[in-house]
């Protein structure tokens, strides 16, 4: 019999779940989130859960915000069955699912007065986000971008807010005329420096408005800066299934992840925070060496399989990892160019992490797609792969494989696979990157022109020759062969 989830059958959930020891209704909140995606579920919600368990924390429970459509599908979803999501953990060698509850309201997007008035409440402490690399309105070196059409009209209305962060300050100027302590704001998104990014951007839009609520918020807000992990794909009807299959449990949007999670951060929240440390939250001075080790071994490895992936008509990510030629792709790469410009990280070896790396990326429970690793890549290519790039380009080192990687890119962005398959983007530069790829076949310069993404990186001479001679060698030879010619180290033209 397959049970219907919520509140009232949790009880019958527990006969092949996980469930909380805790009682929902008991909560009280003390976190707003903006983002509540299948990551966030899979990751923040899991380590707060942990904390109710052990009879912490409870007035440390979410309440979901979002600004978008998609916000507004995912509330009515979680509120049909009170907020709760079940979360299937799936390692190579077994999978178990457990029902979570540290939710216990989401706030729709068009309901903009009550969340300020939310944001505004004493008892909220911690605002946090999943809002995607693309969410931070920034440029390619990571600078707050005021003439980006959203920022230009929330600066001009700042009492009539439509995004996350014009939200924020609603919420921060009700708390400081009010006298209330203003929250903690907590970035959890893929980005390097992610509490100075969200800080940048926050003072930026205030400035753009009130000088002296900006300076006021630089002086009284604190962001700390994390790095969050977990490979978690998207849900779809497949993970739909197997939860009623595999457990009994119908989730209107169940969260498929790996068993794997990190979550390491500074400890910086004058609000106080949850003791996370005691369910597995690294609390360190410093979070950089451990951000900048993720984004680029991990996130960058994503972004390095990803396009041969597509252009060789490979699903799945474990799949792509089976395929000798990707696989090999990615460990030469990586242990060639990317690793050896990660600085040290206190007690880890940088080898080791990315045999770790390589394990997961295998784990073919999980069911990750190369299609969500290779979209947005107009946000991630700047992110994860071009600071490598630069990096090494500073040092005077090649970068063979690391131009490989964005000629990849390029050649996916024309369009079609090496078999002819049309590719289905996921950019919201799509129609301008395609145009570019295209004259990019005859012209590999012509993929070049946007400094927003390649920034510095695509007047370098040695780039611009790596570069060129990669692509011309996809468009000729075929994905595989240019790969093979990589490997034996014949993908140079001096």
């Amino acid at each position: 019999m397959t049970v219907k989830l919520s509140l009232a059958s949790l009880k019958d959930a527990a006969a092949t779940a996980g469930v909380p020891n805790y009682d929902p209704k008991t909560l009280s909140p003390g976190i707003i989130h903006f983002g509540v995606g299948n990551f966030h579920r899979a990751h923040q919600a899991v380590y707060l859960d942990d904390l109710f368990n052990t009879g912490k924390g409870h007035d440390w429970a979410l309440i979901g915000a979002g600004v978008l459509p998609s916000d507004a599908a995912m509330r009515d979803k979680l509120k049909a069955q009170d907020y709760l999501t079940t979360v299937v953990e799936q390692d190579n060698n077994k999978t178990g699912a457990r029902v979570t509850a540290p939710m216990i309201d989401i706030i729709a997007p068009d309901s903009k007065d009550a969340l300020i008035e939310k944001l505004a409440e004493p008892a909220i402490r911690i605002v946090s986000m999943t809002i995607t690399e693309g969410g931070y309105f920034i440029d390619a070196a990571g600078h707050f971008n005021p003439a980006h059409p959203a920022m230009v009209e929330d600066g001009k209305n700042p009492a009539a807010p439509k995004t996350v962060f014009g939200l924020i300050l609603a919420g921060l100027k009700l708390r400081r005329e009010r006298g209330v302590t203003p929250f903690t704001i907590m970035s959890c998104d893929n980005i390097p420096g992610n509490g100075h990014v969200t800080e940048n951007t926050v003072i930026g839009l205030a400035k753009m408005s009130d000088p002296a609520f900006a300076e006021w918020i630089h002086g009284n807000v604190a962001f700390p800066n994390s790095m969050v992990d977990r490979i978690t794909p998207a849900t779809g009807a497949r993970e739909i299934d197997i939860l009623k299959n595999d457990f009994n449990i119908d989730d209107n949007w169940p969260v498929f992840c790996e068993e794997f999670k990190q979550w390491v951060m500074e400890d910086n929240f004058p609000a106080g925070r949850p003791a996370l440390e005691e369910v597995g939250v690294q609390f360190v001075p410093d979070v950089a060496p451990y951000e900048l080790m993720k984004i680029r071994i991990l996130n960058g490895g994503h972004a390095t399989i990803a396009y041969p992936g597509e252009l060789l008509d490979i699903h799945f990510v474990h799949e792509a990892m089976e395929h000798p030629l990707i696989r090999a792709f990615l460990a030469k790469l990586e242990k060639e160019e990317i690793i050896p410009i990660v600085p040290p990280v206190p007690d880890t070896n940088l080898d080791e992490y990315f045999d770790l790396i390589e394990r997961r990326f295998l784990n073919p429970k999980i069911g990750d797609t190369i299609p969500r690793l290779a979209q947005d890549g107009s946000n991630r290519q700047p992110k994860f792969i071009l600071p490598s790039t630069r990096d090494r380009l500073a040092k005077g080192d090649d970068i063979v494989g690391l131009s490989l990687v964005s000629a990849l890119w390029c050649r996916y962005f024309a369009g079609t696979s090496d078999s002819g398959r049309k590719i289905v983007f996921n950019d919201a530069s799509a129609e301008k990157l395609q145009a570019a790829a295209i004259k990019a076949k005859d012209d590999p310069n012509a993929f070049l022109v946007f400094d927003e993404i390649f920034g510095e990186v695509s007047k370098n001479e040695l780039f611009r020759k790596r570069f060129a001679h990669a692509l011309k060698t996809l468009w000729a030879e075929g994905t595989a062969k240019t790969l093979q010619l990589y490997l034996d180290d014949k993908l140079v033209q001096d």
